[in-house]
C-alpha cells in the first residue's frame, strides 16, 4: 500500500480510446495520444474510464488498450485501469486482465443499474480489494450509477490497505471533506468545475476529460494553488478562465467522451469517431469548442 495522500500523482487524463476511421481500437493513436498528454503535464492517465467508452469496447480492446498506454509511457506516468462493472465476478476479470497488463491501479466504479444497497456496495468493493494486487481507486458517480458511495462507508472502505483513492463526481464537497478528514483517501475531482473547490479543502487532484485536450491549464490551477498564499487568487483567476470550455465540453448536454473527440480530430490528435449508440459532434459544436480552446490555450500563455 501506498501512503502518500497523492497515490496516483495530482493531473490525471481520464483519456478517450482511440478508434480507427473504421472503428476499431487505434492502438499506435493510443501510444501518440498518451505520449502527448504525459508530454503536457499528466502525472497519470486513467484508461477504460467513462471517458474510454467501456460499455462498447470489448475485455480484449481494454486489454489491450491498457498494454499499448504502459508499453508507452508506463515508466513516466501512473496508469490506472478502469475495470468496473455491473457484475462483481467480471470486475474480477477484468481487474486481473488489467494487472497482467501492467496497469498500475484500479479504476473500480459502483455497481450500476441493480442499485445495491450499501452493505452490498462495501461487499463489492472488499471482494475487489481483497483480490487486487494493485492499489484501488474507487469511483463515486452516482449520476450514472444510481447509487451513491455513501460518506459513511467510504470511512469503512478506507481501512482497507488496497484502497487509497477516490474519483469524486458526487457532488458533495460537504461529505467529501468528512471523509477527507477522516481517512488517508485520497480525492481526485471527477467534476472539473470543481477541481479547486475539492483541491482546497483536502483532495489529492484530478481525473479529468477536458485534460484530454487542456493537460497543461488544468495543472496550472493546483501548481499556483500549490506556490503559496500568494499566488492563491492566481489560482482562482487560473481555475476560472477554464471554466468555459469545461462547460462547453462537460454541460452541453453531449457527453465529454463526444466533445473531447471532436476536439481531439480538430487539434490534429487521435481520437476517431466514437462508438454507437453515441454520434458525433456536428461541424458548428467543433468549431465552438475549437474558438473556447483558442481562447483558454491563448489566455494561458499570457
Amino acid at each position: 500500500m501506498t501512503t502518500s495522500r497523492r497515490p496516483f500523482g495530482r493531473a490525471l487524463c481520464a483519456m478517450v480510446t482511440p478508434f480507427t476511421a473504421s472503428g476499431e481500437l487505434d492502438e499506435a493513436g493510443a501510444r501518440t495520444l498518451a505520449r502527448h498528454l504525459v508530454d503536457g503535464g499528466c502525472d497519470g492517465l486513467v484508461l477504460n474510464g467513462t471517458s474510454g467508452e467501456p460499455p462498447t469496447t470489448t475485455d480484449a480492446e481494454k486489454t489491450a488498450l491498457v498494454e499499448a498506454v504502459c508499453a508507452e509511457v508506463g515508466d513516466r506516468a501512473h496508469i490506472v485501469a478502469g475495470v468496473g462493472s455491473a457484475d462483481t465476478r467480471h470486475t474480477l476479470a477484468l481487474a486481473r486482465a488489467a494487472e497482467h497488463a501492467g496497469a498500475h491501479g484500479l479504476l473500480v466504479v459502483t455497481p450500476y443499474y441493480s442499485r445495491p444497497p450499501q452493505a452490498d456496495v462495501e461487499a463489492h468493493f472488499l471482494r475487489i480489494a481483497d483480490t487486487a494486487r494493485v492499489p484501488l481507486m474507487l469511483y463515486d458517480i452516482p449520476a450514472r450509477t444510481g447509487t451513491r458511495i455513501e460518506p459513511a462507508t467510504m470511512i469503512r472502505l478506507a481501512a482497507h490497505p488496497r484502497v487509497v483513492a477516490v474519483k469524486d463526481c458526487a457532488y458533495d464537497l460537504a461529505g467529501s471533506s468528512k471523509v477527507i478528514a477522516r481517512t488517508s483517501l485520497a480525492y481526485y475531482s471527477g467534476c472539473e468545475e470543481l477541481n479547486l473547490p475539492l483541491y482546497a479543502v483536502g483532495g489529492a487532484g484530478f481525473v479529468s476529460t477536458v485534460a484530454n485536450v487542456a493537460p497543461g491549464p488544468l495543472r496550472a490551477v493546483l501548481d499556483a494553488y500549490d506556490a503559496g498564499t500568494d499566488e492563491r487568487a492566481g489560482s482562482v483567476r487560473a481555475h476560472q478562465r477554464t471554466l468555459p470550455l469545461t462547460e462547453a465540453m462537460m454541460a452541453s448536454g453531449l457527453p465529454g467522451t463526444v466533445t473531447a473527440k471532436a476536439l481531439l480530430g480538430r487539434l490534429g490528435l487521435p481520437g476517431g469517431p466514437v462508438r454507437e449508440p453515441l454520434r458525433p459532434a456536428g461541424r458548428e459544436t467543433a468549431d465552438g469548442l475549437l474558438g473556447l480552446y483558442g481562447a483558454l490555450a491563448g489566455a494561458a500563455a499570457v
